[in-house]
Parts: structure tokens; sequence; C-alpha cells
């Protein structure tokens, strides 16, 4: 009876994956199919396409009117500047509130919580208007600042795995001569690998899918991110250019799906390494 009721858990656990997984990938099949479709129609009868066709792709590089290769080269140079400014903000940031005891630094930690409980879009109008007054509006350096210094506040992860590492190696540098620069570098980075590559990469997809504030502060056609320019290509058509913007959407796919697939053990400890506290 025992033995039976096990078989029957196992099999409902494998039916609900099952039915998830398909869930799950089934949505992005029926894109990638469909950038490969023939026409520009939304609807299709068959999942499966009649023949395959790479006239979309060609068309979104070779379209005046989409400008697609110059807003892929925009975002991923916004992307990798926000990687690299926000996970040395935030290492750098968390590593001082975990590792040194100083005046106000409970209170630090207490506004970071705070604030990260609402919404970053509740601040579009205040960061707007401060980049107004900035002159900084409408330049790719507006999106890198505010991505970088808005992912700090999430950065209690970081602060959580150094908070495991024992301060015994700390001490035992220091006795050795160490500064604490050089511990930082020398000892924490070593050991910090696992939750560095999470941040990164997690920095890197939030740039690089982000709309919202995009959208508010880049005006200028040749400065749009492929999220702008992917939601202009589909408004001023009326999604009547589907197919077009299906090819889009699996170029976009790409790089992130490379770096998570070669990267997905370093997310796996980074995602787990600062959890708990030992």
């Amino acid at each position: 009876m025992r033995k039976r009721n096990s078989i029957f858990r196992l099999s409902i656990s494998y039916i609900i994956l099952i039915i998830i997984a398909i869930g799950a990938l089934y949505p992005a099949l029926w894109v990638v199919l469909s950038s490969l479709r023939p026409g520009a129609s939304l609807y299709s009868e068959h999942l499966w396409p009649d023949h395959f066709t790479f006239a979309h792709y060609k068309e979104l590089f070779h379209n005046k009117q989409f400008q697609y290769g110059k807003w892929y080269v925009n975002t991923l140079k916004i992307a990798t500047l926000t990687m690299i400014f926000s996970t040395t903000l935030m290492t750098l940031s968390m590593y001082a509130l975990s590792r040194f005891r100083f005046k106000g630094r409970q209170t630090t930690l207490t506004i970071m919580l705070v604030l990260g409980m609402f919404p970053s879009f509740m601040s579009l109008i205040a960061i707007y208007i401060f980049l107004l007054q900035l002159n900084l509006l409408d330049t790719h350096t507006a999106i890198v600042l505010v991505y970088s210094a808005g992912s700090v506040l999430g950065g209690f992860l970081v602060k959580g795995f150094y908070d495991t590492v024992p301060r015994s190696l700390d001490e035992a540098a220091r006795i050795d001569g160490a500064s604490h620069m050089q511990i930082f570098v020398r000892i924490m980075l070593p050991l910090s690998r696992p939750v560095l590559t999470y941040i990164a990469l997690t920095s890197f997809a939030g740039a690089w899918v982000d709309f919202i504030f995009a959208r508010l502060v880049l005006r200028t056609k040749e400065k749009w991110t492929l999220a702008v320019g992917m939601w202009d290509m589909v408004n001023s058509f009326q999604n009547s250019n589907f197919t077009l913007f299906a090819a889009g959407a699996v170029l976009i796919a790409i790089p992130i799906t490379v770096l998570f697939i070669f990267l997905q053990n370093f997310l796996v400890q980074g995602l787990t390494s600062g959890a708990s506290k030992g």
C-alpha cells in the first residue's frame, strides 16, 4: 500500500512537471517558429511552418526604419557597463556593511531594506526631474547611472554571503600585515566568485530587457534600446508585423540564454551562498 502511494505521488509529480515544462517551452518554440514563418500574420493554423525563411532576420538589419543593429549595440553597451558598475558598487558597499562596524550602519541597512520594498517605477518622476536638471535626459549615461545605483538596494544577497565568511580569515591576514584592501582583493573576491557571477548576470539581464525607464529617458530613435525599439515596431504597425517582431525577440534572447547555460553552476551557487547565515 505504501509503495503504491509512493508511485502515485511520483507519477503526479512528473505529470505536474511535464505540464509546467510544456507551458514554459511552448511559447518560446512558437516565437522561434513564427520568426521563420513567411508573411507577417500573427495567426497561423499550424505551429510548424510549411516552409522556413530567414527573410525577417535580414529585414531587421536592412530596413533603415527599424535601426535594429543600432539598438542592439546600444543595449549591449548599456547592459555591459551596468553589469560592471553595479557589481563593483554592490560588492564594495555590501562588503563594508558586512565586515565593518560604524555609526549609522544599522540605519543604512534599514533604509535600504525599506526602499527596496517599493517598486522602482514609483521613483520615475523624481528621477526624471533630477536628470532634467543635470541635462542627462536622452543619454545612455543616465541609464547606466540609474541602473547601477539602483542595484545597490538589492545587495543583501552579497551581504549575506560575506556574513558567512569566518572573521578568522580577516584576523589571520591582519596578523600577517595585510591591509583591508588586500584582504578584500586576495581573500574575499576569490571566495565570492559564485555570488558575484550571479549578481553580474542578473544586472546584465535586467538592463538588457528593461523597458519602462529606457522609454522614459531615451527620446531619440538612434539612442533607443532593444526593448523600446521592439515596442515601437509593434506599436507602429498595429501588430501586423509580428513575424518580424518574433525574429527580433529571438536575437534578443540569444546572449542571455548562452550566458545562463554556460554559467548555470555559478548561478546556483551564487543564489544559495548568501541565503543563510552560518
